[in-house]
């Protein structure tokens, strides 16, 4: 998955450092990245500071073992050989290793909430940065804003052999699961029922736990949970979210064209036979 990137180690403490020449920039414009692709490495490769940042304000961001990652507003002037890319784009590049997706994924994360948060909630004066931890704070009343996890879930639904997939009406194209947000008052599990019947119309059970996977692109925690069909397995598709949901046989499981999602290590286990649940 795409913070699969042992033997490195992120660092994602809170420090009040100012960066040095070697130290990696991250700037954005209208939700696009500043990076360059090598093709030779297979790496996506970040400005440098010392290359035209140094008047600029700039926040630390985290590391990734030695690497320090720092985060600029209002940067115009492009490198020479740097683009904006979609994270989107990011993600169909041959890269020989996670570290730098990863990376993009949790700057991106970062830089959408400070950018959404400038101003307090509470009485609308200018937020400043708190110099001791990841927060913004309201100078007038002292209101605190943390950086904002979507609570999510992702479903997988067991049918003896076969494994419920599903596609987007809109968006990403390929094979997915069942999948939404935890509402408010709604404990995880009642979150997979809730989303299961609305999507595909189906109740399930023994719903179980699998692994969790931090997603930058939409400032989600997605949590994984594979279940079983509980009694009827006709489908009843919400097409104003799906455009296509069917029982489909391990043997004939379409994968994603990566693996960085837990959605497609989800249903590359249950396509492998690497999960008992209920048996």
């Amino acid at each position: 998955m795409i913070q699969d990137i042992y033997p490195r180690k992120i660092d994602n403490s809170f420090k009040d450092n100012t960066p040095s020449d070697r130290d990696l920039i991250m700037a954005f414009s209208n939700g696009k990245i500043l990076v360059r692709y090598d093709e030779m490495e297979r790496r996506i490769i970040f400005p440098e500071w010392k290359h035209d940042f140094k008047d600029l304000e700039n926040h630390y961001l985290f590391s990734i073992d030695d690497m320090r990652y720092f985060l600029v507003f209002d940067f115009t002037d492009i490198p020479n050989n740097f683009t904006y890319y979609s994270l989107q784009e990011l993600r169909k590049f041959d890269l020989n290793a996670n570290d730098d997706i990863f990376a993009a994924y949790t700057g991106y994360h970062l830089w959408r909430w400070y950018s959404t948060s400038r101003f307090c909630g509470a009485c609308g004066t200018k937020n400043i940065f708190d110099k001791t931890e990841r927060a913004m704070v309201c100078p007038e009343c002292g209101n605190r804003i943390y950086p904002r996890i979507n609570p999510a879930v992702i479903v997988g639904i067991i049918n003896g052999d076969k494994l419920l997939l599903t596609k987007y009406r809109v968006g990403y194209a390929h094979n997915a699961l069942v999948a939404g947000f935890t509402e408010i008052g709604e404990s995880v599990e009642e979150t997979v029922r809730r989303e299961v019947m609305e999507e595909v119309g189906l109740k399930v059970k023994n719903i179980r736990y699998y692994k969790s996977q931090p997603w930058g692109m939409a400032s989600d925690i997605l949590m994984g949970y594979f279940c079983e069909v509980d009694g009827d397995d006709d489908i009843f598709m919400d097409e104003s979210e799906l455009k296509y949901a069917e029982w489909v046989y391990r043997e004939d499981i379409v994968l994603q064209p990566s693996d960085y999602s837990l959605t497609n290590e989800m249903m590359k286990i249950f396509k492998e036979n690497k999960i008992n649940i209920g048996r």
